[in-house]
C-alpha cells in the first residue's frame, strides 16, 4: 500500500490572509484541494491522511467530499512546529499500514505535484527504503564570511534542491521519528524529515523533480500559481 501524509497544519502568516493559506480559495477551489487531487489522480495512491491546522478538520472533510477526493481516510491535528505535524501523521499509521508500505510526505501548499514525479519516488522508496524529491542547482553560491565580502563558493555540481514530495518505508520513518525524539536530533528549527533523516545516519536517494512544485508562500507565489493554472490548465487540470 502507498499513503500520502499532506502536511497542513501551518496558519500561513507570510500570506498576510485572514485564513490559513492551504484553504485559500483560487477559481473557486482550496489550495489544499488541488494539492489533494494530484494524489487522488495517481492510480498507485491507495489512501490519503491530511495533518491539518486545529478548527478547519470538519471544513476538510466537506471540501473533500464536494470535490470527490474519496482517498481521504485519516484527518489529524497539527503540532506546533512542522516536523511535530509531519510526527503526528506517521503516529497515526501505526496499526494502520505495513512496516513495507510506502509513505510519502508531501506539502498541502505545493498544489502543482506532478505524476511523473509521485510515480518517480514511489519506485525509489520501494527500490532504496527511501526517496526525496531533487533538482540539479543552476546558480552559483558563495559562502558568506563576513556581511559584505565572501572568498568562497561551494561548486553547484555538488549541490542538489530537495523538496516535497518525500517517501519512506513505513518501518524506517516510524522508528527513525520515535528516535529523534527520544534523543532530541533533527527535530528542532527548519528540520524536516529528510534532514532529520541524515542526521541520525540515513543515507537518502534522489527521486525526479519539477520546478512546477512551487510552494506557497507568499502572495507572489499564489500569483505564480494562478499563472500556472491558467496556462497549463487543458493539460492536466480536470
Amino acid at each position: 500500500m502507498t499513503v500520502a501524509i499532506i502536511i497542513a497544519g501551518g496558519s500561513g502568516a507570510r500570506m498576510g490572509q485572514d485564513i490559513p493559506k492551504q484553504f485559500i480559495n483560487v477559481y473557486d477551489k482550496p489550495v489544499l484541494i488541488y494539492t489533494l487531487e494530484g494524489f487522488q489522480r495517481h492510480p498507485q495512491i491507495d489512501a490519503i491522511e491530511v495533518v491539518c491546522i486545529d478548527g478547519w478538520h470538519e471544513i476538510l472533510w466537506a471540501y473533500a467530499k464536494q470535490f470527490n477526493v474519496d482517498k481521504l481516510n485519516w484527518v489529524v491535528s497539527g503540532g506546533n512546529t512542522g516536523q511535530e505535524s509531519i510526527r503526528n501523521g506517521v503516529y497515526n499509521l501505526e496499526g494502520k499500514v505495513s512496516n513495507d508500505d510506502v509513505i510519502i510526505i508531501h506539502d498541502g501548499i505545493r498544489p502543482l505535484v506532478d505524476e511523473t514525479v509521485l510515480t518517480d519516488v514511489i519506485i525509489k522508496a520501494k527500490q532504496y527504503g527511501n526517496a526525496v524529491t531533487s533538482l540539479p542547482y543552476n546558480e552559483q553560491i558563495f559562502v558568506v564570511d563576513n556581511e559584505i565580502s565572501t572568498t568562497k563558493f561551494i561548486p553547484r555540481e555538488t549541490l542538489r534542491r530537495v523538496s516535497t514530495p518525500q517517501a519512506y518505508k513505513f518501518d524506517l520513518l516510524d522508528s527513525k521519528y520515535h528516535e529523534a525524539y527520544e534523543k532530541g536530533i533533527g527535530i528542532y528549527g527548519s528540520h524536516y524529515t529528510n534532514t532529520m533523516m541524515v542526521e541520525l545516519g540515513v543515507r537518502l536517494y534522489f527521486a525526479a523533480g519539477s520546478d512546477k512544485n512551487i510552494k506557497l508562500t507568499t502572495k507572489d507565489d499564489l500569483e505564480m500559481f494562478k499563472a500556472y493554472l491558467k496556462s497549463d490548465k487543458n493539460n492536466w487540470l480536470k
